[in-house]
């Protein structure tokens, strides 16, 4: 009888040992999981800020197109004050110049995304491939300002993207709205994309409900150098 329950009483020892070490163990291969996945996202962000950082830091200033070129007839009366108060204050380096020929539009894509860039320019969404780089370049501007213009833009239209290495074609290939929330318009492309992000609708009065987004893929791969140009 003594002998039993000494046994029993090892059966029981072994079974709780089992069920602990398999515990830590999977304990253990939950936290290698996370930790992974957090190095591989690390490794993503490292990389697009390395890949940024090397794209502005290998080209030289692009030139602002002139003042007089500017055309602020769509623009609001507020959004034209607010250029005016920057307009004699230095100039940042722009990363690249979006031309959309059709609609007369030629302004410079700036870093960052704050008031005092959205009112000079265009901005460059951070977290998105740089202008001219492979993948989708995520671009912003005011609905009531530079980006006002897009409303009259159609698929077919052509937009040029002028770098320090080349001077890039995209065509319009999709036009669509979504709500604010709706980020998978920045997601990575396969192909060479820039994609233009402004509020709509475009004369709505207050903080606009939605977003207009303009998908534009690059058609040619011959650099148009400046040399050439």
């Amino acid at each position: 009888m003594a002998l039993d329950n000494i046994s029993k009483g090892h059966g029981r020892v072994s079974a709780a040992g089992v069920w602990k070490a398999t515990e830590v163990l999977a304990w253990a291969v939950a936290i290698c999981c996370l930790g992974y996945v957090a190095l591989v996202y690390l490794d993503r962000v490292v990389g697009h800020h390395e890949a940024t950082r090397d794209f502005v830091e290998s080209r030289v200033p692009a030139p602002w197109p002139p003042d007089t070129s500017l055309d602020m007839s769509l623009w609001s009366p507020k959004r034209i004050q607010a250029w005016q108060r920057l307009a004699t204050l230095p100039r940042p380096v722009p990363l690249a110049m979006l031309h959309i020929p059709r609609i007369r539009l030629s302004v410079p894509v700036l870093e960052g995304t704050d008031d005092v860039t959205l009112n000079r320019g265009l901005s460059h969404i951070e977290e998105t491939a740089a202008p001219g780089a492979d993948g989708n370049a995520g671009i912003a501007g005011h609905r009531d300002g530079f980006f006002r213009g897009l409303k009259d833009a159609v698929v077919g239209d052509v937009i040029e993207l002028e770098t320090l290495r080349e001077t890039q074609r995209y065509r319009i290939e999709r036009i669509w709205i979504v709500d604010p929330s709706d980020v998978s318009v920045l997601d990575p492309t396969a192909t060479q994309s820039i994609t233009l992000v402004t509020c709509y609708p475009f004369y709505f009065v207050g903080s606009a409900p939605q977003r207009f987004i303009v998908r534009a893929v690059r058609v040619d791969r011959t650099a148009l150098s400046r040399a050439e140009g």
